[in-house]
């Protein structure tokens, strides 16, 4: 269509408007006829009235008017639009953005589109399209978010468009199921922070409004790899390879001691080789960060409406398809810790049991097992918030599982055939170091938990499983008195031996470790008052007060520390301080489950 055109429909059009004498329904009318005359071959008010869709960015009051009646008139005429011969005035209704519009073209546009949704099957994909479209605004729109009209013109549209697709769902049945792949496929276009939020934030209203029940699922495991998705982009592969010969616990110590004073909130900015290298990395994490801080503030949200039991079965659902299956994920799986910091007594209860569930279930693959393994570790030891009744049973299981493998399989070390088995002690283990004295306090726990057997055994646990964890296992459990022959306990091997090596392989799964402190500064804030830090664990054999670090002061410590970047050698600004390369990713859904240790 030409620019002349275009020029005349739309002043043959505004004439129209501007006739008082032209009502309402005879303005419908003649669009009905314009629509008409396509299929006739005369084409000429159809396309003046295509012109009147086209315009400018800053329209005039008059054509404000004009673009406002003619949606109107076409809200009332929608049986005559045909999907084929009125290709081009549909196309261009669907390519228009409510963000560049007032209230009364963007209520004109909504009753056009709702409508069309309503009149004929064809219409309904198309529909929901252009209303997910308009979830963010265009790229030129983004720093007015910052200013107050900014955030009013996103509360005038993204209102009027979940208000749209509520009145849709309701027309058509089966918009739902439709709209669920279109947000779905949508929400990889966002690479920017910005509008990734805003999308997220738009899913979350999905998820939590009025057609909830019928998308909530989908939003949530959508989210799910949207997060794993950045997790897994953040390489950081090749950064732990020497460090097994150091302990665990004592690297987590070194790096709080590393840490340097800093406060985003008091404007101090980061060290400046953390902004000049690994831009692409650093902006993945905060990426990351923003989209994770936004999902724990609606999981808050479901919490105080009643809603965080039902929410988080979905988020298991999640959390086996996507976070257990995939390679390395070193934050995404703070989403599931900090929803059972919410509901201990049952989100946190029930994560634990399914983690153990998978453990011992044979129909689960041993890489999937392993890693649940790894889970039920890192999140009994972790979580500040779990009874230590439940973190026993969960204990028991693992014991009673391990004395039944010691009966049933062979009597030979061999670190790879026997890689579920040792996965277990070394949790066992894991887990004491950082609850021996909770569980001394537990009545039935020394008699019943039957450790000795396992340690004792010729597969020789104490031989194969990461020697930091061994030596701290050891000197806790004789200190606690937790052995009847303690003496055949002590193991002061500080090396990797072969054996070790083998048990982990090449990806190091005996440090697979994944709720180590979460490294991003947002996430902290909501994590930490939850979690458990190596330098919060009293041992047994330090039981002595003197030159012992306070409690409060201990607890200030940890305060400074979420609040730096200069973190543990798994860490992007790890290597970001030392100069190196970013690492060499891996694919996203390989997991062996493996991760390195990041205490």
């Amino acid at each position: 269509m030409g620019a002349e055109e275009l020029v005349n429909g739309k002043a043959e059009f505004h004439e129209m408007e501007e006739d008082d004498n032209f009502s309402d329904s005879e303005l419908v009318y003649h669009v009905r006829n314009a629509l008409s005359s396509v299929s006739s071959g005369d084409s000429d008010s159809y396309n003046q009235l295509v012109g009147v869709m086209h315009h400018a960015e800053r329209l005039a009051p008059e054509e404000v008017a004009l673009l406002v009646t003619s949606l109107k008139a076409l809200s009332g005429a929608v049986s005559y639009i045909d999907i084929v011969l009125h290709e081009t005035l549909l196309s261009s209704i669907f390519r228009m953005n409510m963000w560049n519009y007032g209230p009364d073209v963007m209520d004109a546009l909504l009753e056009l589109i709702i409508s069309l949704a309503a009149s004929n099957g064809k219409h309904v994909n198309s529909c929901l399209e252009m209303l997910v479209s308009n979830f963010t605004p265009p790229h030129s729109f983004v720093n007015m978010l910052k200013q107050p009209r900014g955030l009013a013109r996103k509360d005038q549209v993204l209102s009027r468009v979940h208000s749209a697709l509520k009145h849709i769902a309701d027309l058509v049945p089966l918009a739902p199921s439709i709209l669920c792949p279109i947000v779905s496929q949508r929400m990889l276009l966002y690479d920017k922070e910005p509008l990734a939020v805003i999308y997220v934030e738009n899913m979350l209203k999905l998820e939590s409004g009025a057609i909830g029940e019928f998308v909530m699922s989908t939003m949530l495991m959508g989210l799910m790899d949207m997060l794993i998705e950045l997790d897994v982009e953040i390489g950081w592969d090749d950064i732990l390879q020497d460090d097994s010969s150091k302990g665990i616990f004592q690297m987590e110590l070194e790096n709080v001691d590393k840490i340097a004073d800093y406060d985003e909130e008091d404007g101090t900015e980061f060290p400046r080789e953390l902004t000049r290298k690994s831009l692409r990395g650093k902006l993945i994490a905060e990426k990351l960060d923003s989209l994770m801080a936004l999902t724990f503030e609606h999981l808050e949200s479901c919490k105080d409406s009643g809603r965080l039991v039902e929410v988080f079965e979905h988020l298991l659902d999640s959390f086996r398809i996507t976070v257990l299956t995939a390679y390395k994920s070193k934050f995404a799986q703070f989403v599931m810790f900090y929803a059972c910091a919410l509901d201990p007594e049952n989100c946190g209860v029930r994560f634990a049991m399914l983690l153990a569930d998978i453990f011992v279930r044979e129909d689960y693959p041993l890489p999937f097992r392993m890693s649940a393994v790894a889970y039920l570790a890192s999140y009994l030891s972790r979580a500040n918030f779990l009874s230590a009744p439940l973190v026993a049973g969960m204990l028991k299981r693992l014991v009673d599982w391990s004395l039944e493998y010691c009966k049933t399989k062979g009597a030979v070390i061999d670190p790879t055939s026997h890689r579920l088995f040792y996965s277990a002690c070394q949790a066992i283990m894991y887990v004491l170091c950082f609850r021996m004295k909770s569980m001394m306090d537990v009545a039935w726990f020394k008699s019943h938990l039957l450790i000795e057997p396992i340690l004792n055994h010729k597969l020789s646990p104490l031989k194969v499983c990461l020697p930091s964890i061994v030596d701290e296992f050891c000197r806790q459990a004789e200190a606690a008195c937790l052995f009847t022959s303690s003496e055949e306990f002590i193991f002061n091997y500080s090396l990797e031996s072969e054996h070790s090596r083998a048990f982990g392989g090449i990806e190091r799964l005996d440090m697979f470790f994944p709720f180590d402190p979460c490294l991003l500064k947002k996430s902290d804030r909501y994590i930490r008052p939850h979690f458990v830090y190596w330098s919060m664990v009293r041992p047994p054999y330090d039981d002595d007060d003197e030159g012992s670090i306070d409690e409060e002061v201990e607890q200030e410590l940890d305060l400074d520390v979420s609040k730096m970047s200069i973190t543990p050698r798994n860490s992007m600004a790890y290597w970001i301080q030392n100069g190196l390369e970013e690492p060499r990713g891996m694919p996203a859904r390989i997991r062996p489950s493996t991760s390195p240790e990041s205490l």
